[in-house]
């Protein structure tokens, strides 16, 4: 089968090896459609914290059934979307029901081989029938799920004043999602075509452009009451620390982010502020669910969001190509 594997930083190689056996418990997935994720472009940047090469990437994964366990409920041909992250089941974490903080988990495209490749076996509960969510927006599933997590983990509600910094897709997935819960939205970037994208496709209700006088218009904005919960998507520990300086007193910081770098905040200020600061990492099972209720719901622009598509075959190419910023891409998926 081909394969689109990372050599190294820098390099892709579109391969040919075996297809993969299916282990007991397994089901085999015939791809169809990979995301590219930020995380991918951090692979191929040399940018991700926990990753060896070579790797085979891609974790947005939707596809088709090739074979399942007799008592799987799942067919030959049934279209499905793979959840990539591989608990253990075991561990401290999956036993209070955090599998998406598994001690020991293996994300794929990450920690082992994914999905930018003809077949792939996983476990069997990792494999999800879409219903009736086409099979390309399926492959947007996973990454929308992330921002529902961080929406999730903030307890975002309908009387919160919410601040997403960083408007790749993560966090305009944390619009969306916060959007749904009925709160009062702003979005704060460099890049005024995706603050147009966020309020004129998303619905975000007021934008900030991430300059100088972003404080200053925040305090105008909340009228000197700053944000209730603040949700980081920008992926970079500087504007991780400036976030802090948005949150009102009693406030929530949520990092969708993660980066190599320690990240530092004024003590004093967080503390007067009784702040919460809350990590997400990846997502659960309910998160999935809501992402495939608001798309059944019409609440996700999906034909908006993939803004890209273009052939596994031709992906050593397109892959540099949409690594770079003026190709505007949001979301691109790969076609098999």
């Amino acid at each position: 089968m081909k394969a689109l594997i990372c050599e190294e930083p820098g390099r892709l190689a579109l391969i040919s090896r075996p297809e993969p056996e299916r282990g007991a418990g397994e089901v085999l997935v015939r791809i169809r459609h990979v995301g590219i994720c930020g995380t991918d472009f951090h692979i191929f940047g040399g940018k991700h914290p926990f990753l060896e090469y070579p790797r085979v990437m891609g974790h947005e994964l939707s596809g088709t059934v090739e074979a399942a366990p007799e008592d799987s409920g799942l067919n030959p041909g049934d279209p499905v979307y793979i959840v990539p992250y591989l608990a253990c089941g075991d561990c401290q974490a999956c036993r209070i029901g955090l599998s998406n903080a598994c001690v020991n988990i293996r994300v794929l495209g990450v920690h082992t081989d994914g999905g930018m490749a003809e077949m792939i076996s996983v476990p069997v509960q990792n494999v999800v029938p879409t219903g009736n969510i086409a099979l390309r927006d399926a492959a947007m599933i996973e990454f929308l799920a992330i921002g529902a997590h961080g929406v999730k983990r903030g307890a975002v509600s309908d009387r919160d004043r919410v601040l997403v910094t960083g408007t790749g897709p993560i966090g305009m997935s944390a619009v969306i999602f916060a959007k749904a819960r009925g709160a009062h939205v702003t979005v704060m970037d460099m890049r005024q075509d995706r603050l147009a994208f966020a309020r004129d496709r998303l619905g975000a209700d007021a934008v900030l452009i991430a300059d100088a006088g972003a404080e200053a218009n925040a305090r105008r904005l909340t009228g000197g009451d700053w944000f209730d919960v603040v949700i980081d998507a920008t992926g970079a520990a500087a504007p991780i620390e400036r976030g802090f300086g948005f949150l009102a007193h009693g406030a929530r910081y949520v990092l969708l982010s993660v980066v190599r770098q320690n990240i530092a905040f004024s003590d004093p200020e967080f503390h007067k502020r009784e702040a919460t600061l809350i990590a997400s990492r990846n997502a659960q099972p309910d998160d999935f669910a809501e992402v495939v209720a608001q798309m059944r719901a019409g609440r996700v622009p999906a034909d908006a969001l993939n803004t890209h598509r273009g052939a596994l075959a031709d992906g050593v190419a397109l892959f540099q190509d949409w690594a770079r910023p003026e190709a505007g891409v949001i979301k691109a998926i790969l076609d098999l």
